[in-house]
């Protein structure tokens, strides 16, 4: 008990730390200026700042993080180990900040630290509140989300949208809506709120432990062995990390993704031309397969060939899913007419009892229901299907920087693939 109460505490204490940071977006831009400048007096004269500020904001922020960023030597200001992973992560979130800026206001220019839209941008408490409200869609419900008055947060975006120039919402009846600038921002505010979380997890590894928050795209396929193998064995080795997992159609995953929200989907890849801007890693090839339960009917009938299940009862997922695609052109190179389910769902717990207590069918891989087939519930029918390998891997975006925990998470992954011989 007294175990898991530490290790809730240090999570406590690493969420703690990066609300506090949010706050004081404002010392990473001041610290990333004596980082490239090498010394106090140098980004002084950069930022318009007195040396003294400087070497306030540089100790406040070492005194959030609890570590040392700079060696102060006589020729100036050195990184430290730690200083170096920050810099890392502020630089990404300079690069995060110019661009939305850019996207705001084409003149904006790419490096120039003092223009108006980049000095609100580098508000962490600015950002985390419109995000917050774009989240929550209504006022009210920020305000409580944010510890705040509805007047306090109705102010604080009426001051934000008056320093970027432009709204940010239209205030509809239901609430609040994004506009098309909006829209824009919000990826990169969230990209600059997800570096924050991940330079956390950096500063941890550094130190030795694993530690943060990773969150996974869920898809169907990966959620039935693979996923919960490989959270199993990370946390029985990695305990302080936390895991979270989001199901929901690929389309809103992928947002979520190119956004921040989340690090990796795990699942059915997609092809190259809806894949833009994301990196796909294919893991292994699957195959559909046609599945029913144990004493269906067509367990008794082989062979099999697709006429005989013409005429059968379906259940079938979305037809922008790969699995349905994959039976829909068996079907069609076949020359018939591809089957119109009797139940369309994603749902896998709703398709597993409607498989045992029914006639019907579905097109699915057998590793989504692997427990069933070994445990004699479910049975593969004698079919082969035309064009049903699939790549099954994971998503990344391209140009992220994943944290320490990610990428020890994904490794487990792998090597699970390869222990569960599924590499082909």
């Amino acid at each position: 008990m007294d175990r898991i109460q530490g290790i809730s505490l240090m999570a406590t204490a690493q969420h703690t730390t990066y609300l506090v940071l949010e706050d004081n977006l404002s010392y990473l831009r001041i610290f990333l200026a004596v980082a490239e400048a090498g010394s106090i007096s140098k980004a002084a004269e950069h930022i318009f700042k007195t040396p003294s500020a400087i070497t306030r904001a540089i100790a406040k922020l070492e005194q959030i993080l609890e570590i040392s960023l700079f060696e102060r030597k006589p020729r100036g200001m050195l990184l430290t180990s730690y200083g170096e992973v920050v810099l890392r992560r502020v630089q990404r979130i300079e690069q995060e900040i110019h661009a939305a800026a850019q996207v705001l206001d084409n003149n904006a220019p790419t490096h120039q630290l003092l223009h108006p839209i980049i000095n609100t941008l580098f508000s962490g408490k600015k950002l985390l509140l419109f995000a917050t409200i774009a989240e929550q869609k209504q006022v009210v419900n920020a305000a409580h989300r944010l510890g705040m008055s509805q007047a306090g947060v109705s102010m604080a975006l009426s001051r934000l949208e008056s320093a970027l120039g432009r709204p940010l919402f239209q205030r509809l009846a239901t609430g609040m809506c994004l506009n098309d600038s909006g829209e824009k921002l919000l990826i990169y505010a969230k990209r600059v709120l997800a570096e924050l979380r991940h330079m956390l997890s950096d500063i941890s590894a550094i130190q030795g432990a694993l530690e943060g928050t990773i969150t996974i795209g869920a898809l169907p396929l990966g959620r039935t062995v693979l996923l919960p193998l490989a959270i199993a064995e990370i946390l029985k080795n990695h305990p302080r990390l936390q895991i979270k997992t989001l199901e929901s159609p690929y389309e809103i995953l992928v947002s979520g993704l190119r956004s921040g929200d989340i690090d990796f989907i795990l699942g059915a890849l997609r092809p190259d031309e809806l894949s833009v801007g994301l990196v796909n890693e294919t893991l292994f090839i699957d195959k559909v397969a046609i599945v029913a339960r144990a004493n269906h009917p067509l367990t008794q009938q082989h062979p099999i060939d697709l006429a005989q299940l013409a005429h059968a009862q379906w259940i079938l997922p979305r037809t922008d899913t790969p699995s349905r695609t994959t039976i829909d052109v068996a079907f069609q190179s076949a020359g018939l007419p591809p089957p119109l389910p009797s139940v369309e769902t994603g749902d896998l717990a709703l398709l597993r009892t409607l498989l045992q207590v029914s006639d019907l069918i579905t097109a699915i891989s057998p590793h989504q229901v692997c427990f069933e087939i070994q445990e004699g519930k479910l049975k593969v029918l004698p079919i082969q299907l035309s064009n049903a390998p699939r790549a099954i891997g994971i998503v990344t975006r391209e140009g992220s920087l994943l944290s320490p925990a990610t990428f020890s998470f994904l490794a487990e992954i792998r090597t699970l693939v390869q222990t569960q011989g599924l590499t082909n």
